[in-house]
């Protein structure tokens, strides 16, 4: 593959696409994916085993969300970003009384707030092994965000990461994180075949999810051509392919466009990418987590 020159061939009109809605689908047990070669990613949590928490021999059932779309976000840091977004709509704060301090629950003032004796009902809400730290609060989505937000802005690198059906909601959380924390404009998945906003999801986010815009849309191609429109230019990343992430120079205005494990990335949706790179590796490894691949890319593309 030759390497893209800044001399910008004629491009061919766009369908608009409309503004991006999230659903939350509650936590799953995620599928393992990739963003060139293939993922063998493990998508375990951490935290203590049941035995080491107090009130292990209480029963409990587990908390239900009370609003509409309605989900539980836990851990400190995540209820601790939502808290402090103001786009994102609280509905209550549940904790133990050593987590819910002032610091916490005077960040949304008014908020109701409901205090637990034990964390047996917080163990029984929160999938296995995933560490609540004491703490979770019932959110509704966020709301979409419209591809207009998303023109390029002069004078600055404007990068946009772009998911085709990677599922794993760890994995998924895992880019937004590093996508915000590299300075991408927004991360774009399909409103099919990817995970809504869910506790498993945000916590892998590290607080994230509440500062990355995340648009997820009805057709990635036909995002893309409007992207197009918008003067951004396309990279898909592959591992099949003799071209290094670093020989390809597009200017500042980039898409990077990442598949899942094992299919890659779909052959409409490679068809729209302007140049397929890889991230060079050893032959010691396999592949790399998406993930990891997507903050190598950001990384790479972010520099100038």
């Amino acid at each position: 593959m030759k390497k893209a020159g800044n001399n910008r061939p004629n491009r061919p009109s766009g369908k608009a696409v409309g503004k991006a809605v999230s659903r939350p689908q509650g936590d799953r047990p995620g599928q393992r994916s990739a963003g060139h070669r293939g993922s063998n990613a493990r998508t375990g949590g951490g935290g203590k085993n049941r035995q080491d928490h107090p009130g292990e021999g209480r029963t409990a059932k587990p908390l239900s969300p009370r609003s509409r779309d309605g989900f539980f976000l836990f851990g400190r840091h995540a209820v601790e970003a939502a808290l402090k977004n103001p786009a994102r709509e609280c509905v209550r704060l549940i904790g133990l009384d050593k987590t819910l301090t002032t610091e916490l629950t005077s960040i949304r003032p008014g908020l109701k707030t409901e205090r637990l004796d034990d964390d047996a009902a917080l163990r029984a809400t929160v999938p296995p092994d995933s560490p609540h730290q004491g703490v979770l609060l019932e959110v509704r989505p966020l709301p979409g965000h419209d591809i207009s937000t998303l023109a390029p802005v002069a004078d600055e690198k404007n990068i946009i990461l772009m998911l085709d059906q990677v599922t794993d909601p760890h994995n998924v959380g895992a880019c937004i994180r590093s996508a915000a924390a590299l300075g991408a404009r927004a991360l774009i998945t399909q409103d099919r075949n990817s995970p809504s906003e869910s506790g498993t999801l945000a916590r892998a986010s590290s607080g994230g999810l509440e500062s990355l815009p995340w648009l997820r849309v009805a057709n990635l191609s036909q995002t893309l051509d409007s992207l197009r429109e918008m003067g951004y230019w396309h990279v898909g990343l592959d591992g099949h392919t003799d071209t290094s992430l670093r020989d390809v120079k597009l200017g500042d205005n980039l898409v990077i466009v990442m598949g899942s494990e094992g299919k890659g990335l779909r052959p409409l949706v490679r068809k729209h990418c302007d140049a397929i790179v890889k991230i060079p590796m050893t032959s010691r490894v396999e592949s790399l987590n998406v993930s990891n691949a997507a903050a190598i890319a950001l990384y790479e593309l972010t520099q100038d």
